[in-house]
């Protein structure tokens, strides 16, 4: 009996100690940590998004303000951060001074004062001393090294080497340079073997005795000044090539060679007889005669206008001599006629009518057209008659 009151009472002890969620205080920080891990959201991208440092942000949450340079600013900082993870801005920070014991300072007291007061030393649980600022509070901002820890030793003496022998190099350069701009000048005792054999007393006799010197004459010094070599100028004409060549030799203009004639007696070669050309009379010319006012325009083979213009009685046009025949458009059509070897062709057409693309060429318009009537069109036999009476 007594062993079994013994475990009832242990039993009841047991279920006396096991705690609710109630039962555990939470602080301001695990909050805020809830908070923020709810959100998705890190120390860095609370400090994006807030323009607070995330040490500070990391101080608020393990209500440390001492990590605050100002602490005029950790009530902004803490309201700040409790209005973005949605929770009561004064609650939070009534919480906040009331686990970490901050307190606003008024007036003129010390603690209001910008300036920050120097941190106690804290000792860690090892017994060491640890420094706020090269072991923060925060884990993810790394400790900073030293200045004399990056430069390794190695790099230290290959670096006096190269400075030793860059400074060398140009020590030597210099004293190069420097030995061969100086001049050095040496007295010598004995005289020069050059100088030996002139006499410095030579020709050192007055102007009156025997063994004096004649005066030079003007001819002699006017030849000092004046070359020789400039009295009778050589000129070398430039185009002497060109003006030494004979046309009538060479060239496209040279005079063509006599055949040689072999002649059947002798059997000799004869150079003297002319050589046989074939010449062609030139073609009659075309003469386009105008016996009333016409407009006409002559259009040549490739298109370009070669004459244009009103024709005025008695006006005549002399159709040049092409390769291809050039064509002929008349506004008025009879009062157009052609001239070939002294004779009238046509009239083109008849009155008030348009021609257009008239060959004119001495073989259509002769086989085209007829000798003109002159009892048919009396503007043009008074024009020929003029014509014959001008020619007596």
């Amino acid at each position: 009996m007594i062993g079994r009151k013994t475990q009832r009472k242990a039993e009841e002890n047991l279920i006396a100690e096991i705690k609710g969620f109630d039962d555990f205080e939470l602080r301001l920080g695990d909050v805020m940590r809830g908070e923020r891990a709810t959100m998705g959201k890190s120390l860095l991208d609370v400090q994006r998004d807030l323009r607070i440092k995330a040490s500070y942000i990391a101080a608020i949450e393990n209500t440390d303000p001492a990590a605050f340079d100002t602490p005029g600013f950790i009530a902004g900082y803490v309201r700040s951060y409790a209005r973005y993870l949605n929770m009561n801005p004064d609650e939070a920070y009534d919480a906040f001074c009331r686990e970490s014991g901050f307190s606003v300072a008024h007036g003129m007291s010390e603690k209001a004062s910008g300036v920050k007061p120097a941190r106690r030393i804290e000792k860690s649980a090892a017994g060491g001393v640890r420094d706020p600022f090269t072991a923060p509070n925060t884990p993810f901002v790394p400790e900073r090294e030293g200045v004399f820890s990056q430069i390794e030793p190695r790099a230290v003496g290959s670096t006096l080497v190269l400075l030793a022998l860059i400074g060398g190099i140009g020590y030597g350069g210099w004293a190069v340079l420097k030995e061969v701009q100086q001049v050095q000048v040496a007295p010598v005792e004995q005289v020069p073997v050059v100088l030996t054999d002139l006499d410095p007393l030579a020709g050192a006799a007055r102007p009156g005795s025997s063994a004096g010197m004649s005066a030079p004459s003007a001819e002699a010094l006017d030849r000092l000044y004046r070359p020789q070599a400039l009295d009778v100028p050589v000129l070398v004409a430039r185009d002497a090539p060109i003006s030494t060549l004979d046309p009538r030799s060479v060239g496209t203009l040279r005079a063509p060679e006599l055949p040689q004639v072999q002649t059947a007696s002798a059997g000799q070669t004869r150079t003297d007889e002319p050589v046989p050309q074939v010449v062609e009379h030139p073609a009659p010319n075309l003469v386009m005669v105008a016996v009333r006012p016409s407009w006409v325009r002559v259009r040549a083979a490739d298109g370009t206008v070669i004459f244009e213009g009103i024709m005025e009685s008695g006006q005549t046009y002399e159709v040049p001599a092409t390769e291809e025949p050039p064509t002929l458009r008349a506004g008025e059509s009879g009062a157009i006629y052609f001239e070939l070897n002294g004779q009238h062709f046509g009239p083109v057409g008849d009155r008030g009518v348009v021609t257009s693309n008239l060959p004119l060429s001495t073989e259509e318009i002769s086989g085209r057209f007829q000798v003109a009537d002159l009892e048919q069109d009396r503007d043009l036999a008074r024009m020929v008659a003029e014509a014959q009476t001008s020619g007596q």
